[in-house]
């Protein structure tokens, strides 16, 4: 990691409270920056403030609501880094699945980074600075999932998303990539690696044989964000251990059937 790659910059990070966005959240400020991090979960947003001091201001956040997070963005004189790494999933097989866990699931993954997006670079814009936008996404942007329809659909959406909005910024030097983290240890795959043969399920399509730390997902996200990145718009970076080369177990033949 390159020493102070984040000195006298500022970043907005969602999701900032667990996960990938706290991993991001300490790395922008071991490089020397300043963190603006949102999140609904206050308890953590607390710890994190406990963790890191000044260099990061908290604040509630509800990325569905695009008040909340214009408000996030513009906390702060200026902005030079957006993360937009709020998620989640209620999981459901298509004919199963209702309209509401559908919405949720999308307004949580695809319409949040809408608003992340649009917020952070007209705030960019406006400054007249250059700036970049890290969408994070999933592998199943690519890889279909079995009771993952929504949140395969929404993080499809976030790389499209991002590749439109490389073409409509870059004439004001604003630079928008996506990292798609494959298998990665968050709360967020407690059920489903909680499913009798699951874990061994995943570990033997991942060429690597692990999941992902945050802080992988954390490396490759800042990367993206710094001036190393300075000819990258874009992109999609997946960071899965290869994953995407090989399939996803289908994990309906894990569960019995009255356990659906």
């Amino acid at each position: 990691m390159t020493a102070q790659r984040f000195a006298d910059r500022h970043a907005v990070v969602t999701g900032a409270a667990s996960g990938i966005g706290r991993a991001i959240t300490r790395r922008v400020v071991a490089d020397g920056g300043t963190v603006t991090a949102g999140d609904i979960d206050e308890d953590g947003l607390g710890s994190l403030h406990d963790q890191l001091g000044d260099a990061v201001t908290v604040r509630r956040c509800d990325v569905t609501n695009e008040d909340d997070v214009a408000a996030l963005v513009a906390l702060d004189g200026r902005l030079d880094a957006m993360f937009n790494v709020a998620g989640g999933n209620r999981p459901g097989l298509i004919t199963e699945m209702t309209k509401a866990d559908w919405d949720f699931t999308v307004a949580l993954c695809l319409k949040s980074v809408f608003f992340g997006v649009k917020h952070a670079a007209r705030r960019m814009a406006a400054a007249g600075a250059p700036g970049a936008i890290v969408n994070i996404a999933s592998l199943n942007s690519r890889v279909p999932m079995v009771f993952g329809a929504a949140y395969s659909a929404a993080k499809a959406g976030v790389a499209s998303l991002t590749e439109t909005a490389a073409i409509e910024l870059g004439d004001l030097g604003i630079r928008v990539n996506t990292v798609s983290p494959g298998l990665t240890e968050t709360p967020l795959i407690g059920p489903m690696m909680s499913i009798p043969g699951a874990e061994a399920a995943f570990m033997r399509q991942i060429p690597l044989r692990r999941p992902a730390q945050p802080d992988d997902i954390a490396a490759a996200a800042t990367f993206l964000a710094s001036d190393d990145a300075a000819y990258i718009t874009g992109a999609n970076l997946f960071v899965d251990g290869g994953w995407e080369h090989t399939a996803y177990p289908d994990v309906r033949r894990m569960i019995p059937t009255d356990a659906r």
